[in-house]
């Protein structure tokens, strides 16, 4: 049974810093590809950043620079550093997993299998 847990959302002011985190259980990090989606009220899931079996990432163009997508394979968890936070990043944060992706559509919703219920970040 797989369960993705995220943690580590908040409320924050523009320019701040918040670390989500994403305990997997039922499957191992090291050996999927992991993503960070968000949602906005009235918008739809956005990938984020995305890391694959190999650590190769990708990042939206509007999170390049600020955020950083990595994983712990001895804790099983997959995490998010983001800086320079923006109004504009308020969202529910969800964590995804999936077996293999292309790195090409690394940020694309349809392609994951296993998703978290989320954690709300708040940037005013």
């Amino acid at each position: 049974h797989v369960q993705l847990v995220e943690s580590g959302g908040g409320s924050v002011q523009t320019g701040g810093s918040l670390r989500l985190s994403c305990a997997a259980s039922g499957l191992s990090v090291s050996d999927f590809s992991m993503a960070w989606f968000r949602q906005a009220p009235g918008k739809g899931r956005e990938g984020v950043a995305a890391i694959d079996s190999d650590g190769r990432t990708r990042y939206a163009d509007s999170v390049k620079g600020r955020f950083t997508i990595s994983k712990d394979n001895a804790k099983n968890s997959l995490y998010l550093r983001m800086n320079s936070l923006k109004p504009e990043d308020t969202a529910m944060y969800y964590c995804a997993a999936e077996p293999w992706t292309n790195t090409d559509y690394a940020l694309t919703p349809g392609l994951y299998g296993y998703w978290g219920q989320g954690t709300q970040v708040t940037v005013s």
